[in-house]
């Protein structure tokens, strides 16, 4: 595993962020750092497959989970409406938005 292995490659990070940028030169929107996360999420779960010991890869694993959580807690608080918790659902590629941020946005919508 080379330099490859450890981090996004910068062409891979340029297409995650001009596909999820909210305008030119956007880098720091929450979409564009679940995006970003939800990769290297997926490229670290790979590796530990491979490594089933190597347990510092999986405490930055689980830490990335969590920050991509916080991310998308503050998305779905953020977009209230059907389109923002399909955005958010999308960019967390599969994940789901924790239930107490459904419960808070049905509280919303009067439901």
């Amino acid at each position: 595993m080379g330099v490859e292995g450890v981090a996004l490659a910068k062409d891979m990070k340029r297409e995650i962020m001009s596909k999820f940028k909210r305008h030119d030169g956007d880098t720091g929107s929450p979409e564009v750092q679940i995006a970003l996360l939800s990769q290297r999420i997926t490229q670290l779960t790979e590796h530990l497959t491979a490594h089933k010991k190597d347990m510092h890869s999986r405490r930055g694993l689980l830490k990335m989970v969590g920050q991509r959580r916080q991310l998308l807690t503050y998305l779905s608080r953020l977009h209230h409406d059907i389109a923002g918790r399909s955005a958010a659902l999308r960019m967390g590629a599969g994940m789901p938005l924790p239930s107490a941020c459904l419960w808070r946005a049905n509280m919303n919508d009067g439901g």
